[in-house]
């Protein structure tokens, strides 16, 4: 199965010491999606973290796109018709992180057909 890698833009704002955020302009982050590692999960990287990465359940992306969803470390819920918000919890503070909708759609759907590929050996 194939490993499903997107970069979208995303603006960040934080209450952790986090060095070479601007909160005012958007950001590359990564979300990177590995059936072979672990089908069920997806990863969110966030520039300036020290390869910091968020994996949580692929379903919690997806109902949180609908409707606020998640507890504990990652929360994501919708923020108007066309940005969402994904907000991480760490002992080093919060960050909330607002998409573009779409963005995490295309990604989500770039998932489910990576995980709907046919083995070959």
């Amino acid at each position: 199965m194939s490993v499903v890698e997107q970069y979208a833009r995303a603006h960040i704002v934080t209450d952790a010491a986090v060095p070479l955020i601007d909160e005012q302009e958007a950001v590359p982050v990564t979300l990177r999606y590995d059936p072979d590692r672990d089908p069920r999960s997806v990863r969110i990287r966030l520039p300036g973290t020290g390869g910091r990465e968020w994996t949580f359940d692929r379903r919690l992306l997806e109902e949180g796109l609908r409707a606020p969803a998640g507890s504990g470390e990652v929360r994501v819920w919708p923020c108007g018709r066309v940005q969402a918000v994904v907000e991480f919890h760490s002992a080093q503070g919060v960050s909330v992180v607002q998409f573009e909708r779409q963005a995490l759609l295309r990604f989500l759907r770039r998932t489910y057909m990576a995980a709907a590929e046919p083995v070959t050996h």
